[in-house]
């Protein structure tokens, strides 16, 4: 019995692994295939060796993206390379504006001549 179930899990284990990731445009394409409406939807997925609950989900998410895109909703997840880029531009303008800070406090204390911050 164990040698079954093990040899059940290592088929699902391969399965999983050699599982094809498709990528954005990929499934776009699906979806508007889906939505031009030239073969049926069972067709399409056996075509492209999907499930059709994956194409649903996909579809729905679609839809549902365009919704936001139209009425606004621009928000999205930055990648790695983006927030990167960010930290260090922000660190880049701390590192500036603490020289400002203190070129200021210097400049206050050659005007001041008593050494005091007093301003």
């Amino acid at each position: 019995m164990t040698d079954k179930r093990s040899a059940e899990k290592t088929v699902r284990d391969i399965r999983r692994a050699t599982r094809r990731h498709y990528s954005a445009e990929e499934k776009i394409r699906v979806v508007l295939e889906g939505l031009r409406g030239e073969d049926s939807i069972a067709e399409l997925c056996r075509r492209e060796g999907i499930n059709s609950n994956v194409y649903y989900r996909w579809s729905k998410e679609f839809l549902e993206a365009g919704k936001k895109r139209l009425s606004g909703d621009v928000a999205r997840e930055a990648t790695s390379d983006e927030v990167k880029e960010l930290r260090a531009e922000s660190a880049a303008l701390k590192e500036a504006l603490a020289e400002q800070v203190m070129e200021n406090r210097l400049l206050k204390k050659s005007v001041l001549g008593d050494g005091e911050d007093d301003i």
